[in-house]
């Protein structure tokens, strides 16, 4: 049995601490780490298998791998390190690993992992239940999690139009109609994202994540010329799940035919800034970044 903690009693982070990463898919953790060490801080990463990609370990100080499964080795491995404070950073494909077949062969999960899952710490599967839950497991072995844009606010988007091409009236409808109903789903932790035509929903984000949720949206309308949603949950905990646009947005946004995306100001991660931009313009993709009172 894990003896419990006192997370709050867990002294605030110094200069030359080593800090923990928990990391996942895309640019986000190399930012993070670059960002940390950058700023004086060691940084020990946990890679999920999988996800994380392995150029990672030439950014960090130490690193180690795990199976997104293997709750108990990831809390073993930071503590091992003497992380007392962490940071979780990059995607992770959560339909990969609960629909997986066979997943207790696939997944091997250990003990720890087992006895969070089926046990009574979480009442359903969506994001908030889950992760709200892993965070709980690492402050019984002594360890928070903090925001990893705590190190890297740059990243969250700026509000204005980003892009050459400005919207029109129709887009602006659009955008008004589909803000409300994404905002909805978020708060219900469905999902971030919607697609809209002429003020009619095409697609709703779920499991599947933004990018599935476009192209479905380009298969319904094939005329193309759509707007897509993405904002934050009204209860969005900056520590995980945070709206990411980039690169990879534009051009799934591209193939679909969609024209407009957008965002919402201050609380969406927008990667690769320029390149993400100088796409879109070269697409002709409208990108927006508006706050509440905006939209």
């Amino acid at each position: 049995m894990t003896a419990a903690h006192d997370w709050k009693s867990i002294p605030p982070l110094r200069r030359g601490d080593t800090i923990g990463l928990l990391a996942g898919w895309g640019q986000f953790p190399f930012t993070f780490a670059r960002n940390a060490r950058r700023q004086g801080y060691r940084v020990a990463c946990v890679g999920l298998q999988g996800a994380a990609e392995k150029e990672l370990i030439a950014e960090v100080d130490e690193f180690a791998w795990s199976g997104v499964a293997k709750l108990g080795r990831m809390i073993g491995l930071f503590r091992s390190f003497g992380v007392r404070r962490l940071a979780m950073a990059g995607k992770v494909f959560k339909a990969n690993i609960i629909y997986a077949p066979w997943r207790i062969f696939s997944l091997v999960p250990d003990l720890r992992m087992i006895r969070f899952w089926y046990g009574k710490s979480k009442a359903d599967n969506r994001d908030d239940s889950i992760l709200l839950g892993i965070i709980e497991e690492f402050r019984k072995d002594g360890m928070d999690f903090f925001s990893a844009l705590d190190f890297c606010p740059e990243l969250l988007v700026k509000r204005g139009i980003l892009t050459f091409k400005g919207l029109n009236k129709t887009e602006e409808l659009d955008i008004d109609f589909g803000w409300g109903l994404a905002k909805e789903m978020g708060r219900l932790d469905v999902g971030q994202s919607v697609a809209i035509k002429d003020r009619c929903v095409l697609a709703v984000e779920a499991v599947e994540g933004t990018d599935e949720a476009i192209l479905r949206a380009g298969a319904l309308c094939r005329k193309g010329g759509f707007t897509l949603v993405k904002v934050a949950k009204p209860q969005q905990d900056m520590r995980f799940d945070v709206p990411t646009v980039g690169l990879k947005t534009i051009q799934n946004l591209h193939r679909a035919g969609g024209r407009v995306l957008a965002i919402e100001s201050e609380k969406t991660i927008f990667l690769d800034g320029p390149e993400t931009i100088s796409l879109a313009n070269r697409l002709g993709i409208t990108i927006v970044a508006m706050d509440r009172k905006a939209a």
